[in-house]
């Protein structure tokens, strides 16, 4: 199964939350807070509900609440616990 991808991520998160016309997900946002991108904890936990329908895999919450960036939760997604490799550079 291949990486689950920032552009991956940017639409599951457009699909749950919209975008908030003040942030640009086209910028870098690989780093920025999900807070800072308009991403309350209920929208964060809808991103990784269809995420994990997506991709056939459980994460537990403990590690969502770890996740503060969009590199963070690309990391736990397509961490070797999940049959994947890790993320270790921007897409």
């Amino acid at each position: 199964m291949t990486d689950f991808t920032l552009d991956d991520l940017k639409r599951v998160m457009r699909e749950c939350a919209g975008e908030d016309e003040s942030v640009d997900l086209n910028g870098d946002i690989l780093d920025a807070p999900f807070e800072d991108l308009g991403y309350d904890s209920l929208a964060l936990l809808e991103t990784a509900t269809r995420i994990e329908r997506e991709r056939g895999l459980s994460v537990p919450e403990e590690m969502l609440i770890e996740a503060k960036t969009p590199r963070m939760l690309l990391d736990i997604v397509n961490s070797p616990a999940h049959g994947e490799p890790t993320v270790s550079e921007e897409r």
